[in-house]
């Protein structure tokens, strides 16, 4: 069994790493409540993330997100799923290196195409060219680097085994 974590747990990495879904097995298997600041902002604002991008633009979004963050983050321990793009904001970075302990979701490109392909609602993927997405994951990728544990999913692993990676990393 997983130590117990002083503070929150938070998954980053790309969109479609699996956050969400891993987020949830872990808190389960930890007995800790599980938070995707995603659906977090939704609540708050009463609409969904592609209508705050369409309506308000990404820098209000990432404001909203930066906000929410810094709130969830300053609770208990728990597990909490990020947006693929939070940690590019600096002010982001310092309260999650400050409060939390951060465990990146390493999938190879190949991986998120497939699953952004069998997806909708991810606004900053879509109209976007498998090139374009590709810069964009090469350009998120050092800031993730800075999370303090690395998880490497390969391409198409059983969400049970990378919550497994996830707890051996945490003994």
């Amino acid at each position: 069994m997983a130590r117990f974590p002083s503070k929150p747990l938070v998954l980053v990495g790309f969109m479609a790493a699996g956050k969400s879904k891993i987020g949830r097995l872990l808190a389960r298997e930890l007995e800790l409540p599980f938070i995707d600041t995603d659906r977090e902002i939704e609540k708050e604002m009463g609409c969904a993330i592609p209508t705050i991008f369409r309506d308000f633009g990404e820098p209000e979004f990432r404001r909203i997100e930066r906000e929410t963050i810094a709130r969830i983050v300053g609770r208990e321990p728990q597990v909490v799923a990020i947006g693929g793009g939070a940690c590019m904001d600096a002010q982001t970075r310092q309260v999650l290196d400050q409060r939390a302990l951060t465990i990146w979701l390493d999938v190879p490109f190949e991986a998120v195409m497939d699953r952004l392909s069998k997806s909708s609602g991810r606004p900053v993927a879509s109209g976007k060219t498998v090139d374009e997405l590709r810069e964009l994951w090469e350009q998120r990728r050092p800031f993730y680097e800075l999370a303090k544990i690395r998880i490497e999913t390969g391409r198409m692993p059983a969400p049970e085994a990378v919550l497994r990676r996830v707890l051996e990393a945490l003994q």
